[in-house]
C-alpha cells in the first residue's frame, strides 16, 4: 500500500512543481500576468489551474492520512501564485514523505468513511486507494497539465511524469 502511494505521488507532485516553474517562465517571457494562467481552465465549468493543484494536494494527504489512520492537516484553499502552488506542494511532499511503510502497509482492510455532498460512501483501504485516491490524484495532476499545455507552456510527457 505504501508503495503505491508515496513514491507515486512524490514522483507526480514534483513533476507538478517543475511544471509550474516552466509555466512562470514562460509568463514572464510572454509578458502575461502570472494570475491568468493560474486561473486558466479547459472549461468554463471545471476548476482552475490552481484549484487543480489544490485538490492533488488535498488527494495525497488525505489518501495517506487515511490510510495510516491519522487526521490530515488542513491546508488553506486560497493559493493562486505559482510561489504559493510551489510552496503547497512541496509542504504535501514532505508531509507524505513523513510516513513510514509501517504506517500504511497493512491498510488493505481498514474502513474508511468519506462524507460527501450525496452522503457517505464507505471504502476498505485497499478500494479507497485503488478506487479512488489513485484516480482522483492523477486526474487533477493530468488536468493541471493539461491546462499549461493548453495555454501554451512547453511542456511533454516526461514534464508530467517528473523524476523517474
Amino acid at each position: 500500500m505504501y508503495a503505491a502511494t508515496v513514491p507515486m505521488m512524490k514522483q507526480l507532485l514534483g513533476g507538478l512543481s517543475k511544471n509550474l516553474d516552466k509555466a512562470a517562465a514562460f509568463a514572464e517571457a510572454k509578458k502575461i500576468d502570472p494570475l491568468v494562467l493560474t486561473a486558466s481552465r479547459l472549461a468554463p465549468d471545471m476548476f482552475a489551474l490552481a484549484r487543480q493543484v489544490q485538490i492533488a494536494s488535498d488527494q495525497a494527504r488525505g489518501g495517506v492520512s487515511r490510510l495510516a489512520g491519522v487526521d490530515m492537516p488542513a491546508m488553506a484553499d486560497t493559493v493562486t501564485t505559482f510561489e504559493e502552488l510551489k510552496d503547497r506542494i512541496a509542504r504535501t511532499i514532505a508531509y507524505i514523505d513523513s510516513f513510514t511503510p509501517a504506517q500504511i502497509d497493512g491498510s488493505e482492510d481498514r474502513e474508511i468513511t468519506l462524507k460527501m455532498r450525496a452522503g457517505e460512501i464507505k471504502f476498505t483501504g485497499q478500494n479507497y486507494l485503488f478506487q479512488f485516491v489513485i484516480p482522483n490524484f492523477t486526474f487533477h495532476c493530468a488536468t493541471a497539465y493539461n491546462i499549461l499545455r493548453h495555454n501554451g507552456v512547453e511542456i511533454g510527457k516526461r514534464d508530467f511524469l517528473g523524476g523517474m
